[in-house]
Order: C-alpha cells, then sequence, then structure tokens
C-alpha cells in the first residue's frame, strides 16, 4: 500500500483529491494538512511515501515546502496539485524533483495516470536493488507510452479475452499460477491461456519458472512482475 499525504488549504478540494485517490485500488490517504506548515509536521512523523501538494496557499506556499524537504533530504515523493500555471512554477517543481504536476482543474483519467504510472515507479525502486535501462526508460523517456501494446496484438488475441486473463492475474499478483489455474477460473481454454501468457511474458509483465515434476514433467508457473502491474491494469479497461 501506498501512503499518501494530502496537503491543501481548502477542504472541498482536500476531500475531493482523498476521495479520487482512494478510488484507485494500491493506495491510501494517511494524513491531510491544510496549510505547508501542518504538512511539514506530518512528513517527520507519518510514514508517507507521496506527498500531493498545492501551491497556492497562506503564509508558505507548497513550493516553499518542495524546496524544504529537497533542502533536508527528506525521501518522500511529492506530486503538485495546483492552479498554479505559470513557467516559474513550473520549473520550479520540476527543479525539485515533483513525480508529476497537475493543473486544476484536472479530469479523473489524468489523475489515475499520474498516481498508476507512480506506482509502477515506485514498485520498480521498493522490489530491486540493481534496475534494468529498460525499466528505466519508462519514467525517464516515457518509451512505455510509445508503443501501446494493445495496438499490435498478436494475430488470434483479443483485448476482451486479455482483459480477462488480465483482472485474473491481478487477484493473484502475490502467487504462482500455471496455465490450467488461470484456464480454470477464467473457462477459457487452455491452448488459448497460454498464448496469452506468453504474449505477457514477452512484455516482461509476467516471470515463468520451470518446475520438473516427479514424471519429469516440466511445469511452467507464471507471476506477476509487480514493477509492471501498472501496465497489466491498462488491459483490464
Amino acid at each position: 500500500m501506498i501512503n499518501v499525504l494530502i496537503v491543501e488549504d481548502d477542504p472541498m478540494v482536500a476531500k475531493f483529491n482523498r476521495l479520487y485517490l482512494e478510488s484507485i485500488a494500491g493506495f491510501t490517504a494517511c494524513g491531510v494538512a491544510n496549510n505547508a506548515e501542518e504538512g511539514w509536521k506530518l512528513c517527520q512523523t507519518l510514514d508517507i511515501d507521496l506527498v500531493l501538494l498545492d501551491v497556492y496557499m497562506n503564509k508558505k506556499t507548497g513550493l516553499e515546502l518542495l524546496k524544504e524537504l529537497r533542502q533536508a533530504n527528506h525521501p518522500v515523493d511529492v506530486m503538485i496539485i495546483s492552479a498554479a500555471n505559470d513557467k516559474e512554477s513550473i520549473q520550479t517543481a520540476l527543479h525539485n524533483g515533483a513525480v508529476d504536476y497537475l493543473i486544476k482543474p484536472f479530469s479523473f483519467e489524468r489523475f489515475q495516470e499520474a498516481l498508476l504510472n507512480y506506482m509502477e515507479k515506485h514498485q520498480v525502486m521498493k522490489n530491486f536493488e540493481q534496475i534494468r535501462q529498460e525499466d528505466l526508460d519508462v519514467f525517464l523517456l516515457k518509451s512505455g507510452e510509445k508503443k501501446n501494446p494493445l495496438s499490435n496484438l498478436p494475430k488470434g488475441l483479443t483485448e476482451q479475452t486479455l482483459a480477462t486473463i488480465a483482472k485474473e492475474i491481478l487477484a493473484k499478483e502475490h502467487t504462482q499460477f500455471s496455465t490450467a489455474d488461470l484456464a480454470m477460473k477464467t473457462g477459457i481454454s487452455r491452448v488459448s491461456v497460454r498464448k496469452y501468457l506468453n504474449f505477457l511474458v514477452d512484455l516482461n509483465i509476467l516471470i515463468v519458472a520451470v518446475v520438473y515434476q516427479e514424471a519429469g514433467r516440466p511445469l511452467h508457473l507464471f507471476q506477476l512482475n509487480l514493477s509492471k502491474k501498472g501496465l497489466l491494469k491498462t488491459f483490464t479497461r
């Protein structure tokens, strides 16, 4: 679970940000601060992964809080959510390491995209001591957005069936499973399920291990690559 602090001086906006946030699986609001000073204190006392930070607030701005966090080498990630759309504010936020910048008013789809992108980055950084270039490029070069895997599905695969299989895999995200397991759960033939699993392995969304049984026949066990969970979720829409 990703712990999020909301720093927003408008109670109604804070309420809706929290509702938006907690409608997305994997995120929880662990606190709400009404100003930058309170946000600073909560950052020191709570276990926070991400701050949703407004810019325009009384006394101290959100950008001042962001600078203070960076000067203190605080490891928390910060996402700006603000009506501030001037170049100086945006550059200041990005120069101080903001992971994203949402300009009010924004759509829920944009908000969801920002959080799912952050979740994928967070899981990569959390689960792996050494990171592959292709995983890093998803964030640095946005290479994951340049080519949508759904736009070039292999012959015989459909988006609808892929969505069904993806949902079942997400339900088993921490456990291994076989082709037979998914076939039984989804009602899809083993031959078809195997094609979709091989497709997801090619995208590095699934990790496969070969286990040899007593009779000597190999059993392929699959497991979700947690760093690609966000991408798999896009297949369920």
